[in-house]
């Protein structure tokens, strides 16, 4: 990663809908203070410049109230997991160069853990770096809400699925309360990533299809819900067991 103190272009993002280090040490000790878990940058750098296959995110604005008006306690607001592209790497990795299927300006989601990236503070604005295929999947628009959820494209070899909706009553005609339903394994591929990247840097064909029933791994993937309380789910295609 590289930073300057040339001006940036700065982009809208999104809220909630559900490390890898790239300074050196000696940077860090030097330079830079964290501040709420991020890395914050001195004033004079205004603009950061990933490297390799990283990404830069101008993270959403965290949700300061619930849809019913209420305002929330800063330790109550949800962590924002989505963001605008501001800035890509120049794809060497290994040896090879890889284009990017992401672009600037599209809003991306990303792991509600946090996993694979580092925390930016930059000219008072929170960011995140992490690797394009880290990302989650890509939302249909800036300013996006949970209800264009079944247009997300899937980022990498992930698949996104419409769950199968959970049966409350067994096959003697029981009903089952909350505690003894299954978590659904189940559901309908909406749609697929670009695949996953081999050594040498080229994608794999997904072996799985729009339209496809699959049963998946239990605790796979990222759970997301509609407002309409539809239930969708992205795993990685390797979390997928068979087609149905």
């Amino acid at each position: 990663m590289h930073a300057t103190s040339s001006p940036c272009t700065r982009h809208a993002g999104v809220g909630s809908l559900f490390q890898r280090p790239t300074l050196s040490l000696r940077y860090r000790m030097k330079h830079c203070t964290r501040a709420a878990a991020a890395i914050e940058l001195p004033n004079k750098y205004s603009k950061v410049s990933p490297k390799g296959d990283l990404v830069l995110c101008k993270v959403a604005e965290a949700e300061e109230q619930t849809t019913g008006g209420l305002l929330l306690p800063t330790s109550a607001q949800t962590k924002p997991t989505s963001g605008d592209i501001v800035a890509l790497g120049d794809g060497r990795v290994g040896g090879n160069v890889q284009d990017f299927n992401l672009e600037i300006g599209q809003t991306v989601v990303y792991s509600k853990f946090g996993i694979g990236s580092t925390d930016l503070d930059i000219q008072g604005q929170r960011h995140t770096m992490l690797r394009e295929d880290d990302c989650i999947g890509i939302m249909p628009r800036s300013g996006a809400t949970a209800s264009d959820i079944p247009e997300l494209r899937p980022v990498g070899d992930r698949v996104l699925l419409k769950v199968q909706e959970e049966t409350s009553v067994t096959a003697g005609g029981l009903m089952l309360p909350d505690s003894a339903r299954e978590r659904p394994m189940s559901g309908a591929v909406v749609r697929v990533g670009p695949g996953k990247r081999d050594k040498d840097g080229s994608r794999k064909t997904p072996k799985v299809k729009e339209g496809d029933t699959v049963l998946y791994f239990k605790y796979a993937g990222e759970t997301m819900e509609t407002p309409e309380g539809k239930q969708f789910i992205v795993v990685h295609e390797q979390d997928i067991l068979c087609k149905c």
